[in-house]
């Protein structure tokens, strides 16, 4: 990126230029409705006219601060504005933040800001009934980008049809999308995104007709990670998808009603590596053994009061002869058998074990699985250090 030559020796603007130099990036997201706060916008505004009136003061100046930044070579000046980005993972298009911000300072950041396609990356957008008032804004946006690779947060309160025109220019930049469902109102289908390799959906709302299921019924080729940590599945649910939908899958998040979901979770999933389970941890109903040789990680998070005293059935049915880490908490009781009877079976080279708040083991149990496997690294929270049923017998 080149630095054109009347901006590089010569004070950007003048206290007249400044005035004219109101971005109508700006004004395109004010006359958008992308302000929430009424009144603490209108603050920041107030301190931003304060600020670039200081800063106008600097540069007309001869100081030796402001002789130094402005005469920063463009590639220095690309390196800060990235530092000025929000640290939020999606960013909300507002003229009080980077990257709209510095497209207000001067001629030369603005040239700078619009020209550096990392800028332009991420972007939240919000699917309502004022969708045509921001259609224009996001368009812009995402056209700085300039083929580089997106991550986008789409909020969906109604139709979803606009929101799926606007993005279709951009679908073989789009390499990371998480979609929350406030109102679903039909599936949001991803099956041409071949560029997406993560999505993350969130559920809000409820949805009746499980719209959001037939948006997961075909997925992208090349998706690799899946988050749903809002959703609940049960194994008739799961039913629903195909095999060439998840087939592809390594990493899942997801949200179970009822043990009997992951065995079939791991059916779905060949190629899991990693998977985080949260929900009821009902013991399994209908056993069917499976043996799954890619996982590698294994992460549990239950509802204690809800989980069977000690036997959920999942350890007797699942063989993972190359898991390496196990993580649970807040199951309840932890089933102590059945995981040293699928230690043995899985011949697993398990590296660490750890007990978070909400699982209950003994020294005793721990013992057992350090002689299961000398170089296990066993980790436990300090109220998985007692025995529930001593306990119950004390009260």
């Amino acid at each position: 990126m080149q630095t054109p030559n009347s901006n590089v020796d010569s004070p950007p603007v003048s206290t007249t230029t400044g005035e004219m130099q109101k971005s109508s990036d700006a004004n395109v997201c004010k006359d958008s409705g992308l302000k929430n706060d009424k009144k603490g916008v209108g603050y920041r505004q107030r301190q931003l006219v304060e600020k670039k009136g200081n800063v106008i003061q600097s540069n007309t100046a001869p100081s030796q601060f402001s002789s130094a930044i402005w005469q920063l070579p463009t590639e220095i000046l690309a390196q800060i504005f990235l530092y000025c980005l929000p640290e939020d993972t999606f960013l909300t298009p507002t003229p009080a933040l980077a990257p709209v911000l510095l497209t207000q300072i001067c001629r030369r950041w603005r040239e700078i800001a619009i020209g550096l396609p990392s800028l332009w990356c991420m972007v939240q957008l919000v699917g309502d009934d004022d969708w045509y008032r921001r259609a224009f804004f996001y368009d812009m946006w995402l056209k700085r980008s300039r083929g580089c690779p997106l991550s986008l947060t789409l909020q969906c309160f109604a139709d979803l049809s606009e929101p799926q025109s606007l993005l279709q220019e951009y679908i073989p930049q789009i390499s990371s999308l998480q979609l929350e469902f406030f109102n679903c109102d039909g599936p949001f289908m991803m099956d041409d995104f071949h560029a997406l390799k993560e999505l993350t959906i969130i559920q809000y709302g409820f949805d009746p007709n499980r719209d959001i299921d037939r948006s997961l019924s075909k997925l992208p080729v090349n998706l690799r990670k899946l988050n749903m940590p809002d959703m609940m599945f049960n194994r008739r649910h799961l039913d629903l998808f195909t095999n060439s939908a998840w087939a592809r899958l390594t990493h899942l998040e997801v949200n179970v009603h009822g043990l009997d979901a992951f065995p079939h979770i791991l059916r779905l999933c060949p190629d899991l590596s990693s998977i985080t389970m949260s929900g009821i941890f009902s013991p399994i109903e209908t056993p069917e053994p499976i043996n799954h040789t890619n996982l590698q990680s294994l992460r549990m998070c239950g509802d204690a009061f809800w989980t069977s005293n000690g036997h959920f059935g999942l350890f007797e049915v699942i063989t993972l002869p190359n898991l390496r880490v196990i993580e649970a908490r807040q199951i309840g009781t932890w089933p102590h058998e059945e995981f040293k009877e699928f230690l043995t079976r899985s011949k697993c080279p398990l590296e660490s074990l750890t007990f978070h708040s909400g699982v209950w083991t003994t020294d005793q149990q721990r013992e057992e699985y350090a002689t299961l496997i000398p170089s296990l690294e066993l980790t436990v929270d300090p109220d998985s250090h007692f025995d529930i049923y001593q306990l119950l017998e004390d009260l």
